[in-house]
């Protein structure tokens, strides 16, 4: 069975415990406050029934939270570990301290991972005596419903670390992608940028409304992409496929990359944006929304199981 600890119980660490277990990992989770591995604890069982009812887990519920067993100490997670798993405060100071701990106590062969979403793994683990085993595993929040799970490995992480941990997210039922080398905002971000920094600057030119905006993305680009790529998507968008494709709308594009100019997100535009959002859901209903979220990707997992490659 393999060894995981989780390090951090807080949402992410929890979604994490559940990938792991439900793949039938054995899971010590730890946090520096008790109470927070107790929640975590709780949130778990609450869930795996309804991930059982929507089809994506092959074991009862019970079995599978008894996998996720909580440490009393940092050491009695980390020191079993064949993975670490860390989902400690998005601050590099924090960041190198923790990972500081989890050189000394893991064992040599032991990979360590942090789920940071934008702290490259240069930034906290240079001065590490075990550096080469060290790399960022940045899921998509949450991870058990949204398998995709991005690989940064430092200048001098280990490829075979990264292999070993391509190995073992894909055992654990998610999709590894590897980014080859640090970026700020390694690649998922940047692309979610991209379309992020357009979608603010067509509202803030008053081209069309926030809700007509989410509108082009679920109801248009958000169906082809939960099952395609965008190069996959462009390659069956013209008849000779995606070199037939960029010679049709190649200078269209390039003349609309000379509009994107950078815009600053200032409070203005956010004041907007924020009141446009509270006017369709109001800030107590944002919990219940995030619950029908989480279902409703419960039951586009299910339905993409059950469908053809």
């Amino acid at each position: 069975m393999t060894q995981v600890a989780v390090v951090g119980a807080g949402l992410i660490g929890r979604a994490w415990s559940i990938v792991f277990a439900r793949a039938g990992f054995d899971v010590l989770l730890w946090d520096p406050v008790a109470q927070q591995v107790e929640a975590a604890l709780s949130f778990i069982g609450e869930r795996l029934p309804e991930l059982e009812q929507a089809g994506l887990l092959k074991e009862p519920p019970q079995l599978v939270l008894r996998r996720v067993r909580p440490a009393a100490t940092l050491t009695a997670a980390v020191t079993p570990a064949e993975h670490v798993q860390e989902n400690g405060p998005e601050q590099v100071d924090a960041k190198r301290a923790l990972f500081a701990e989890l050189d000394r106590l893991a064992q040599p062969q032991t990979v360590l991972a942090s789920s940071t979403s934008g702290i490259p793994a240069s930034a906290f683990t240079e001065a590490l005596a075990g550096r080469a085993r060290c790399l960022v595993a940045h899921p998509v929040n949450p991870p058990y419903l949204i398998p995709l799970v991005e690989l940064c490995p430092a200048p001098w992480t280990d490829p075979a670390a990264v292999m070993r941990t391509r190995a073992l997210m894909t055992g654990a039922g998610q999709v590894p992608a590897t980014v080859k080398k640090e970026m700020a905002g390694f690649a998922l971000n940047r692309l979610q940028g991209a379309l992020l920094a357009e979608a603010f600057r067509l509202i803030d030119d008053d081209v069309i409304s926030p809700t007509d905006l989410d509108a082009l993305v679920k109801d248009g680009l958000g169906l082809r992409w939960s099952f395609m790529g965008p190069l996959e998507t462009i390659d069956l968008n013209a008849p000779g496929g995606l070199r037939d494709y960029c010679e049709r709308y190649g200078p269209l594009y390039a003349e609309l990359q000379q509009q994107m100019t950078p815009r600053a997100w200032g409070p203005a535009l956010t004041d907007k944006l924020q009141s446009a959002r509270r006017a369709e859901l109001p800030a107590n209903m944002q919990p219940v929304r995030q619950e029908w979220r989480d279902r409703r990707l419960m039951a586009l997992l299910a339905h993409k199981a059950t469908q053809p490659e």
